[in-house]
């Protein structure tokens, strides 16, 4: 049994609701959260992304990706690589060593629903476009990195460069 210290009123608080997809399409949105994670098995990490939709009917919803960057597979740190770079095209930051350079940059991102697998239900994929393939204005990207450039450097981990969270 848990006791709370005062009478808690679900009246006047909105419950969650459940989780809804994101329907297939382009956006416009920036990554606002990043962190190495340990996957379930302990063989590896992986970097957690959260992502905010900047514009539209979805704005402010998120959108979660994980590129798994340590693996004993080859070719899952292969594919995460090319995901983190295809993220490095489409914010323009060719050369980064924390996760957090690319935060708070305005990219465009394909989404797509991916069907039931494994017990679990539908999912959102997301694919990073470069500015020629997106909507995402070169200006705006431009600006978010000047605002960006002057944050200061973030702390490194041992095992990979990517341990911020926020």
């Amino acid at each position: 049994m848990a006791r709370f210290d005062a009478a808690f009123d679900a009246s006047g608080i909105e419950p969650t609701t459940a989780y809804e997809l994101l329907p297939a399409g382009k956006y416009s949105a920036q990554i606002v959260e990043s962190e190495m994670r340990v996957t379930r098995n302990g063989m590896g990490q992986f970097l957690w992304l959260m992502l905010d939709i900047l514009d539209g009917p979805h704005r402010g919803r998120k959108i979660f990706d994980q590129l798994n960057l340590v693996n004993p597979n080859p070719t899952t740190v292969e594919i995460a690589q090319r995901t983190l770079s295809a993220i490095c095209h489409a914010t323009g930051k060719m050369q980064v060593s924390d996760s957090e350079e690319l935060h708070l940059i305005p990219m465009t991102i394909q989404v797509t629903v991916k069907p039931p697998k494994n017990g679990y239900g539908e999912s959102n994929a997301i694919r990073y476009m470069t500015p020629e393939q997106g909507t995402a204005a070169p200006q705006a990207v431009k600006k978010a990195q000047t605002a960006g450039d002057s944050a200061a450097a973030p702390a490194k981990m041992a095992s990979a460069p990517w341990n911020k969270k926020g």
